[in-house]
C-alpha cells in the first residue's frame, strides 16, 4: 500500500512542463469549475423542492413524524445499492461523464413526477426514490471525474472549491422557491415546474462543457482488461478502503434529516410558514462560505481531524436544539453549526478515500463509501422519527446527539491506524 500511495501522488492532473510553483497558483483544472456550475444549478432546482417537501408533507398532508421519517430515509437511502451499480458501470466502461448525464436526467424528470403524484404518499414515495436514484447513480462518477481532475496534494481544494459551488445552489434554491410562492401563494406545483427548467439546464451545462476524460488520465491502453464484479468487491478485502466504508456507515447512523433539524427550529421557535424555507438558506450561506476554506484546511492539517471536527459541530447542533438557547440566536448558531457540519465532511470524506482508492476502482470505490453512508442514513431517519414519536423531539435529538458522540469514538478507532495511511497528510 505504501507503494501505491507513493504512485497516486503524482499530480496527474499537471500540465506538461508545470512545475510546482505554477500548480501551487492554479486553484482548480476546468473541470471542476464545469462540474460545479453543473451542482450550483441542479441544488438550485433540488433545494427548491428540499425547502418546501417537509412543510408540505407534515403541514400539507398531515403526515406523522414516522411516515416522514421514512420518506426522508427513501429521499437518501433506499436507492443507495444503485450507487455502487452506477459506480461499477463509470468504471468499467470508463463512461463517467454518461453515467453522471443519466442520474441528473433521471433527478431533472422527477420534479414533473411530483406534479402527477397529488396527495398519494405511495406516489410521492416513488418520485423520491427516482429523484435519488438519480443523485445515486451520478454522485461517484461526478466525484470520480473530480480526483481525477486533480492532484492528490490537492484533493481538499478541489472538493472545497466543488462544495462551495454546490452550496452557491444550495442557498439560492430555497430563495427561489420563497419568491415562487411569494409571487403565485401556497402553490407547490409552481415550485416543481420551475424546479425542473432550472435542472433541465444543468444537463445541458453537463454535456456541452464537463470532459469525459480530464486532462492527464492514462488513456485506455490495448488489451487492458475491464473492471470485473469480482475486482470491484475486493476494496472491501483491502484494509484503509473496507474501513473507511465502515466508518462512513458509522458516521451515517449519526446523521438525521435536514427536514428534522428545521421542523424542530420552527416547532420551537413558531416561525410562520411562509419563513420556512429560509431555514435551509441560513445552512447553505454558512456552507458555501467555510466549504473552501475548511478543504485547503483538510489538505494542511489532514482530512480526518477536518471530518471529525465536523460531526463535533453536528453532535453541537442537536444539542443546542434541546437546550435552553432560544430565539434569534438559538436560529443563528444552529444553522451556522450545521452549515459547518456539511462543510467539514460533505467533500472532506471523499477527498479523505480518494487516494487509497486505484483510479480504476475510483468510482466504484467512491460509491461503496456513499452507499454505507446512505443505507445508515436510511436507518437513522426511520430510528428518529419512531424515537420523536416514542419520546418527544426533545428528548429523540439528545439521543441522537449522544449517538454522534459514540460514533465519534469509533470512527477515530477506525481510521487512526498505526500505519496512518488514512489520517496523514498527503506529502506536497
Amino acid at each position: 500500500m505504501l507503494v501505491y500511495l507513493s504512485t497516486v501522488s503524482r499530480p496527474a492532473a499537471a500540465e506538461p512542463g508545470s512545475g510546482p510553483r505554477r500548480r501551487r497558483f492554479a486553484l482548480v483544472s476546468g473541470n471542476v469549475v464545469a462540474l460545479g456550475t453543473v451542482s450550483l444549478i441542479t441544488d438550485v432546482s433540488a433545494e427548491m423542492v428540499a425547502a418546501v417537501l417537509p412543510l408540505y408533507l407534515v403541514l400539507g398532508l398531515q403526515l406523522s413524524p414516522v411516515a416522514f421519517g421514512v420518506l426522508d430515509g427513501v429521499h437518501t437511502g433506499a436507492t443507495a445499492l444503485l450507487r455502487v451499480v452506477g459506480g461499477f458501470a463509470a468504471d468499467r466502461f470508463r463512461r463517467r461523464k454518461l453515467i453522471a448525464g443519466i442520474g441528473y436526467t433521471l433527478s431533472a424528470v422527477a420534479k414533473l413526477g411530483l406534479l402527477l403524484a397529488g396527495r398519494s404518499i405511495p406516489a410521492i414515495g416513488a418520485v423520491i426514490a427516482v429523484d435519488r436514484l438519480g443523485k445515486g447513480v451520478r454522485s461517484a462518477p461526478r466525484d470520480a471525474l473530480i480526483t481525477l481532475s486533480s492532484p492528490p496534494e490537492a484533493l481538499g481544494r478541489a472538493f472545497g472549491v466543488h462544495r462551495a459551488m454546490d452550496g452557491v445552489g444550495a442557498f439560492l434554491g430555497p430563495l427561489a422557491a420563497f419568491a415562487v410562492l411569494l409571487v403565485v401563494g401556497q402553490s407547490y406545483d409552481a415550485v416543481f415546474v420551475t424546479s425542473f427548467c432550472i435542472a433541465a439546464l444543468a444537463v445541458v451545462v453537463l454535456v456541452l462543457f464537463v470532459r469525459e476524460r480530464p486532462a492527464g488520465e492514462p488513456t485506455e491502453q490495448p488489451g487492458e482488461p475491464t473492471v470485473s464484479v469480482r475486482e470491484a468487491f475486493g476494496l472491501l478485502r483491502g484494509g484503509p478502503a473496507r474501513r473507511l466504508v465502515l466508518a462512513a456507515a458509522m458516521l451515517g447512523l449519526a446523521t438525521i434529516g435536514d427536514g428534522f433539524v428545521y421542523l424542530l427550529l420552527q416547532r420551537r421557535e413558531d416561525l410562520g410558514l411562509r419563513w420556512f424555507p429560509l431555514l435551509a438558506v441560513g445552512t447553505s450561506l454558512a456552507y458555501l462560505l467555510l466549504a473552501a476554506p475548511l478543504g485547503v484546511l483538510a489538505d494542511r492539517i489532514g482530512r480526518l481531524p477536518v471530518v471529525i471536527g465536523g460531526y463535533t459541530a453536528l453532535g453541537a447542533t442537536y444539542l443546542l436544539l434541546a437546550g435552553p438557547v432560544d430565539g434569534w440566536p438559538l436560529i443563528v448558531l444552529t444553522l451556522a453549526l450545521y452549515g459547518a457540519f456539511y462543510a467539514a465532511t460533505d467533500g472532506v470524506l471523499i477527498a479523505l478515500a480518494g487516494p487509497v482508492l486505484p483510479a480504476r476502482l475510483r468510482t466504484t470505490g467512491i460509491a461503496l463509501v456513499q452507499t454505507g453512508q446512505a443505507l445508515a442514513y436510511l436507518v437513522s431517519s426511520v430510528l428518529f422519527g419512531l424515537a420523536w414519536q416514542a419520546w418527544g423531539p426533545e428528548n429523540a435529538i439528545r439521543a441522537a446527539a449522544v449517538a454522534v458522540a459514540g460514533v465519534l469514538v469509533g470512527t477515530l478507532l477506525l481510521l487512526a491506524s498505526p500505519s496512518r495511511l488514512i489520517t496523514r497528510k498527503v506529502p506536497r
